[in-house]
């Protein structure tokens, strides 16, 4: 029995589900897919696997079902703080951020893992990233940061929790190990980092000092033009909304 929950529940329903509520509500625009198709990739890149044995290039063929255009000027990255990004995002109407790309929409906030030598899912238990890096859910999210990497375009937003313990920018991160390395630098003209306080949470990092500081020295020497503001009112109004 592994440490980590199991497999959500109705797994194959709400992937479908998820699938068709996206290319024909929330966003259109990505055409027509084939979305059994895509549950069968999802399924078959993990089944019938050691749980701790999935490499993210198993979901080659679920991600390229499911690419579709990033629109320039939207993509919105992030490290602790998905629920704000969620809200900010507003499901691609404000930004695109990966949860909002098809790939990341069917999935988000799922869990999943196979078991050796057995068709079924595992709904009692799946490995946690403690227990073994290579399981499902941990290889697919690398492999859909690093496609939202390669497809992201023009002005790229970093939205960063300045509350994080151990710094708005943690590394190891999926934006410091998979994003960041897969940027088309040829197709991007400015990051902008926005790094936000928790409302009633501590100030732990800011732009130009600790980690921050860091990634915006990583991107300079990278060749990227960059800039970092602090507590964003746009972003601050939906905090306190909230």
């Amino acid at each position: 029995k592994w440490k980590g929950e199991g497999t959500t529940q109705n797994l194959e329903s709400i992937v479908i589900g998820r699938c068709y509520d996206y290319i024909r509500i929330v966003n259109p625009a990505v055409g027509e897919k084939n979305c059994s198709q895509i549950w069968e990739a999802f399924k078959n890149a993990f089944i019938n696997k050691d749980p701790c044995s999935i490499l993210p290039e198993d979901y080659e063929l679920f991600i390229n079902l499911t690419l579709h255009t990033i629109p320039p000027n939207k993509s919105l990255f992030w490290e602790n703080n998905q629920l704000l990004v969620n809200s900010f995002a507003d499901r691609g109407r404000r930004y695109m951020s990966l949860g909002d790309t098809l790939f990341g929409f069917v999935v988000d906030f799922l869990n999943w893992c196979g078991q050796a030598d057995s068709p079924g899912l595992d709904y009692e238990s799946c490995p946690t990233t403690m227990e073994c890096e290579n399981n499902a859910v941990e290889s697919f999210w690398r492999m859909a940061s690093i496609t939202y990497a390669r497809h992201s375009s023009g002005v790229i937003q970093v939205l960063l929790n300045g509350s994080a313990d151990g710094g708005a920018y943690p590394q190891p991160g999926f934006f410091a190990d998979y994003e960041i390395p897969n940027l088309q630098k040829d197709k991007i003209s400015q990051i902008v980092i926005w790094v936000v306080d928790d409302i009633e949470g501590p100030d732990i990092d800011s732009c130009g000092t600790h980690s921050v500081k860091t990634l915006e020295t990583r991107l300079k020497t990278l060749g990227y033009d960059v800039t970092c503001t602090d507590n964003k009112k746009s972003v601050m109004f939906l905090l306190c909304l909230d």
